[in-house]
């Protein structure tokens, strides 16, 4: 099964790729389709973005496409930045320019109160035929047994997932690993932000580590692809 991973971010595209191995599935990104337009994040949650990205690649390339969306929830800024995480100081803003304005947001207020999270939703986007298939498996269980967006009639539209991780926003910058914010996320217990971790030790509980542990689970569990041989 082929699944575009509906991003050009190198970075996020590596961990999709770390924490998936071993599933019988073979991954694309959106670098092998040159003219699909940057899909607008519009939407007012993570799991709105997820989904409309996800969709958007899926129709364009007749493929199951999976896309994520993450945003950033610091309790002293009233949830801010959220799902305008990415683009905190502007349109384009690069990672240095998002960090630098939360720490001046955050001046002046004490250790105690920089409590925040990371919100991660993982959308898997089906193609009709999957869909299809995933419908008559599931039409007989328990509405809990996974969770799914379903567009009406006789297919599930696309499996979604939520990953969350909970920890403090920093003083300062600390570490030179990772991308984003997490130079300045540190993570309870551990001591360390998720850029003073390694690779390894950040995806075994990342945020979007959880939600595509999730997403892998329902994967298996309803026979949209199986393990790796």
């Amino acid at each position: 099964m082929t699944i575009v991973v509906a991003t050009r971010n190198s970075d996020k595209v590596k961990e999709i790729e770390s924490i998936l191995r071993g599933l019988d599935v073979s991954l694309v990104t959106l670098d092998r389709f040159k003219d699909i337009p940057a899909v607008v994040e519009d939407g007012l949650t993570v799991e709105e973005n997820a989904l409309k990205k996800a969709r958007a690649v899926r129709d364009a390339t007749e493929m199951c496409a999976l896309a994520d969306d993450t945003g950033l929830e610091v309790d002293a800024l009233d949830g801010a930045p959220g799902v305008f995480s990415s683009r905190y100081a502007g349109e384009g803003a690069g990672y240095e320019a998002n960090n630098r304005k939360l720490l001046e947001a955050l001046a002046g207020v004490s250790d105690n109160d920089r409590t925040a999270r990371f919100r991660c939703v993982m959308a898997l986007a089906l193609t009709k035929n999957v869909g299809i298939r995933l419908f008559e498996k599931m039409k007989n269980a328990a509405a809990n047994d996974a969770v799914v967006a379903d567009v009406g009639g006789r297919c599930v539209d696309a499996l979604v997932a939520e990953g969350v991780l909970e920890g403090r926003i920093t003083g300062v910058r600390r570490g030179t690993g990772g991308f984003g914010y997490d130079p300045v996320f540190e993570v309870p217990g551990v001591g360390k932000t998720l850029a003073e971790m390694g690779a390894e030790a950040k995806n075994r509980m990342s945020h979007r580590y959880r939600a595509l542990v999730e997403i892998r689970e329902l994967v298996l569990r309803w026979g949209v692809a199986g393990p790796a041989e």
